[in-house]
């Protein structure tokens, strides 16, 4: 064998695996989410096989800063278990969508806005719903098929001891959480539509906050993806929400957020924890109570 020969396969041979398992055509191992969705009769188990190559992830509205203080100090706290489920979802060959609203111009020019921007327009299977006061493509529920949440949150759910004065407090993304190559970001139900087109995108976990208001309404929420007809899960140790425990029903602010995850279980999709994607215990909140 010549000295060629010898150097060729040297630098061949550590990428053999990989090379015969693409010409093979195998594809990356399936996601296996163990999801809980709620039926008249009570909790249904069920386990959800996904390929990855279909598959993203879509984080909402985790803003570097928030007009709530406590709603702000729990996305601090929140965005470090984020960043690390997203880690191990790129590893799996996930589609990271970031979708931080009314603040994506910061991002304008970066490479992640720009993917969501390029992938050629798509017929939408039911227009954008026009919304005065949320914005355009904030949907609300279907009242044939979603009731009325469980709880109040018509004083906006600040759940600080002083109310905090509403205001625009945020600018961007929180930085915890990286934004990285092959990542897209859109707060925009067209272009978010038109991605998951490009991509065969059919499967999606959504996480961030906040479940009884953004994560369900935005236009890259739950509500919106299920009209998209793609097949959603919640991932419901990775969201919080805004509740103000003197509303009703007057429970503490975790007990609320509990309460919205299972009107979720029960009337959208079901819900599945990181650990499905981490092997890792699920995040909790330190200031929550222990419990399932």
């Amino acid at each position: 064998m010549t000295r060629f020969l010898q150097l060729l396969l040297g630098a061949v041979s550590p990428l053999l695996p990989a090379l015969l398992a693409a010409g093979s055509g195998e594809s990356a191992p399936e996601l296996v989410l163990e999801a809980r969705s709620r039926l008249h009769e009570g909790v249904r188990e069920s386990v959800l096989r996904w390929a990855p190559s279909h598959t993203a992830v879509v984080v909402i509205d985790m803003w570097d800063d928030h007009w709530c203080r406590s709603a702000a100090a729990r996305v601090v706290e929140l965005a470090p278990a984020i960043d690390a489920v997203l880690q191990v979802a790129r590893e799996r060959g996930i589609l990271i969508v970031h979708a931080p609203s009314s603040v994506t111009a910061f991002y304008e020019g970066a490479p992640q806005r720009a993917l969501a921007q390029s992938a050629p327009e798509a017929e939408l299977p039911v227009p954008l719903p026009p919304d005065r006061r949320w914005g355009t493509g904030w949907r609300w529920p279907d009242p044939e098929g979603e009731p009325q949440l469980p709880i109040d949150d018509t004083d906006m759910g600040c759940d600080c001891e002083s109310p905090c004065p509403i205001r625009a407090a945020w600018t961007r993304q929180i930085p915890a959480i990286r934004i990285e190559e092959g990542d897209a970001l859109t707060d925009d139900g067209q272009e978010l539509y038109n991605l998951f087109q490009h991509r065969d995108i059919r499967h999606v976990l959504v996480m961030g906050v906040h479940l009884n208001m953004c994560v369900l309404g935005r236009p890259t929420g739950i509500r919106q993806l299920l009209v998209f007809k793609r097949d959603v899960v919640l991932v419901r140790d990775l969201t919080d929400t805004m509740y103000n425990p003197r509303s009703s029903p007057r429970v503490s602010h975790f007990e609320g957020t509990r309460l919205v995850v299972e009107h979720v279980e029960r009337h959208c999709c079901p819900s599945v924890l990181s650990a499905c994607l981490t092997g890792q215990p699920p995040f909790r909140f330190t200031a929550a109570p222990p419990g399932p």
